[in-house]
């Protein structure tokens, strides 16, 4: 079948969210990520690795690997904040390049984001996706 796009696996996390009606349900699901996501290496918690506009802590890393692919690490010292490094790692990473730019961030609104997070938070989502769609337009550019 190929490659699953940004695109689809964002689709996939929209309906799977829809059948979480309870926003604190939905909060223990964003913290469940987070606590799932790989663990980040403190030599990876540099200058270059933070994003910049997040209230907390967060850190990104972007690798292209051999295969064309692009990658994304994260990690953040808020645990309601690594859930959504999570969540969008979870959507954008091990794709082209090319596919991340194609896919906006429109399932923030969709799932809810913009009206039940605090808009520091809501900031630094946005903050995150920026990181990642500068890192992917930068690749984009590389050929490998």
């Amino acid at each position: 079948m190929g490659l699953e796009t940004p695109e689809q696996r964002k689709q996939k996390i929209v309906q799977d969210w829809d059948g979480i009606q309870n926003w604190e349900d939905r909060y223990k699901k964003i913290i469940e990520l987070g606590k799932a996501l790989p663990a980040f290496p403190d030599e990876l918690k540099t200058e270059e690795n933070k994003v910049r506009g997040c209230q907390s802590q967060v850190w990104i890393k972007t690798e292209k690997k051999e295969d064309g692919l692009v990658y994304f690490q994260g990690d953040s010292d808020a645990l309601l904040v690594k859930g959504l490094v999570a969540l969008i790692i979870g959507i954008y990473s091990g794709s082209r390049a090319e596919d991340i730019l194609k896919t906006p961030p429109d399932f923030i609104k969709s799932l809810g984001f913009e009206t039940h997070l605090s808009p520091s938070r809501t900031n630094g989502l946005y903050s995150m996706i920026k990181r990642i769609m500068m890192d992917a337009l930068v690749l984009s550019k590389v050929s490998t």
